[in-house]
């Protein structure tokens, strides 16, 4: 397995953990405070769209000015 493959995989993995942490495991441990991340992950998770179609943007632009996307 190739490097990228392998942090995509390590990332990945470690991404879905503290999300599991902070939705399931904060809960029990500190209820106050777990109501205020999931109020960020509610927000995150509503303007995901946007900064994809922002990045996708982005690259076109990239892509016209420079002949090539990266």
């Amino acid at each position: 397995m190739d490097k990228e493959r392998q942090l995509y995989i390590l990332t990945f993995h470690y991404i879905t953990s503290i999300h599991k942490d902070v939705t399931e495991r904060l809960v029990q441990i500190n209820p106050t405070l777990a109501d205020r991340a999931r109020v960020v992950l509610d927000l995150n998770k509503s303007e995901r769209h946007l900064r994809g179609g922002l990045a996708t943007k982005e690259k076109y632009l990239h892509k016209s000015k420079y002949g090539q996307v990266f």
